[in-house]
């Protein structure tokens, strides 16, 4: 693996999202080539501080309609149809 091959997958190595073949060739990349094993310290302490010190709020209302338009609320029931003058509610016939 080259330094190139590296740097390019190294945001998908730190999320842990590589075969851990795939994984074993970078961290052996890293440990024998200083500037990549540098850029990857870098990066790994960006995370860390982003993590760290960026804590912005969420507003609830954003959240609810995230969560409404992925479905994680239930589907809201549907509106009761008007009836005819008489009808009962158990009895749509009448």
């Amino acid at each position: 693996m080259d330094c190139e091959q590296t740097i390019r997958q190294v945001y998908l190595y730190l999320d842990g999202q590589l075969t851990t073949l795939r994984r074993w060739q970078i961290t052996r990349h890293l440990n024998r080539c200083p500037p990549c094993q540098h850029g990857y310290d870098f990066e790994l302490e960006l995370r860390q501080v982003v993590a760290t010190r960026c804590h912005d709020e969420v507003p609830v209302e954003l959240k609810e309609r995230i969560a409404d338009a992925i479905g994680l609320f239930e589907p809201k029931a549907f509106p009761e149809r008007p009836r005819a003058v008489g009808e009962s509610p158990e009895d749509p016939e009448g």
